[in-house]
């Protein structure tokens, strides 16, 4: 057998030492992220944590972050977290699994390859350069795609088939792990905070925000409005079409709010035909302007259901403004008189013919506010 001379055997020591080293130092980063993404306490820590790594550490050029999002479930979060989904280009949702599919045949493993245009354009896409090299790791739970994570380098030869993916594969599962316990996590405060009927938040949650937001108001100077929205005759709707019939009606009346709402606005199912939203840095006129376009849109919508019936819905809204700087009431008694004021002019739109919106003005201010005309807030079709 041939003896190795002895300084060949102690450069490839020397190699096996040095690539321990740097598996070592690579593992130590993985871990820091991993921890990072552990102790994430809300799912918009966890995605910053994944898709803003740090970069110049990793040595990534791009990294995106693919997720399957079928019932729009994370983006609701996300929007109501105040995450503005088109400032992170490097977060990308699919609606359809077969989307994912196509991007990993069987087996589900990672895929290493040059960047081509037509199949990695979408998750790569934004301001910045397209990489020359990318790596997709699968993000499964049971078996089943959740998602996708990939890694770009501007090098074309960062990224070859051949190279060991050991680190990356065991970070994969554990971003896949971590996404679904957080998502879980998001599943369950919305339980307990959200209407199961509607999908929009209950009065809990109101409640809860009400506080939060007038203390926000009052630190940073700016307007609160409030706004209290009730379906009109409502009980003829039950008793017409009947209560199934009736609950599609509030499902569809909250989706029809929702659109004309911010993200950062408040929308909730205060109770039976109720809603209540709060709209923060919204003035008195602001207010009755989106007042009016939620009022104008749910008018003009048709409601269609079993036996080809249609038939109309309009709702009343009483609008309130909070104006820190016109209120010197404890935050708690803003709150209470925030939603008192709103309903004072929710009940003046029931007195006046419904189909309206009426101000009842700013809170430590006296109520104002002219009634709209009916030119300008026809009766409604129902009546």
């Amino acid at each position: 057998m041939k003896v190795r001379p002895p300084h060949i055997l102690r450069q490839q020591l020397k190699g096996l030492v040095d690539q321990a080293r740097l598996n070592e130092r690579k593992l130590r980063r993985f871990q820091d992220l991993e921890l990072r993404m552990i102790s994430a306490t809300s799912l918009f820590d966890l995605l910053d944590a994944v898709i803003y790594p740090g970069n110049a550490r990793f040595k990534w050029d791009r990294v995106t972050l693919l997720l399957l999002d079928s019932e729009y479930e994370i983006r609701r979060v996300l929007e109501e977290e105040g995450f503005e989904l088109s400032e992170h280009p490097a977060l990308v949702f699919e609606t359809d699994l077969s989307d994912i599919d196509s991007l990993f045949p069987p087996p589900l493993s990672p895929m290493l390859e040059p960047y081509r245009e037509g199949k990695h354009h979408r998750l790569f896409d934004g301001p910045n350069k397209s990489p020359n090299s990318v790596i997709l790791l699968p993000l499964l739970r049971r078996q089943k795609l959740i998602g996708s994570l990939n890694i770009g380098s501007f090098s074309a030869d960062r990224f070859v088939r051949g190279m060991s993916t050991d680190f990356l594969e065991h970070f994969a599962a554990v971003v896949a792990i971590c996404l679904e316990n957080a998502a879980n996590v998001e599943r369950l405060k919305r339980q307990g905070l959200t209407d199961t009927l509607t999908g929009v938040n209950n009065r809990r949650f109101f409640d809860q925000r009400l506080t939060e937001e007038i203390a926000a108001a009052r630190r940073d100077q700016l307007p609160l409005a409030c706004l209290m929205l009730d379906i009109d005759f409502f009980k003829t709707i039950n008793d017409n079409h009947g209560h199934q019939t009736g609950d599609r009606a509030l499902m569809e009346v909250a989706a029809l709010i929702r659109t004309q709402l911010r993200g950062s606005d408040v929308l909730a199912r205060y109770g039976g035909e109720e809603f209540a939203t709060l709209l923060p840095d919204t003035d008195e006129t602001s207010a009755l302007e989106v007042a009016e376009r939620i009022r104008e849109n749910i008018a003009k919508s048709s409601f269609t259901y079993p036996g080809n019936t249609t038939f109309n819905v309009t709702v009343s809204i009483g609008v309130a403004v909070f104006d820190p700087a016109n209120e010197l009431k404890t935050d708690p008694a803003c709150a209470e008189q925030l939603v008192g004021r709103a309903d004072e002019g929710l009940y003046k739109c029931k007195a006046a013919g419904r189909n309206r919106v009426i101000s009842a003005g700013i809170i430590g201010q006296s109520v104002g506010s002219a009634e709209p005309t009916q030119e300008q807030h026809p009766r409604q079709i129902n009546e």
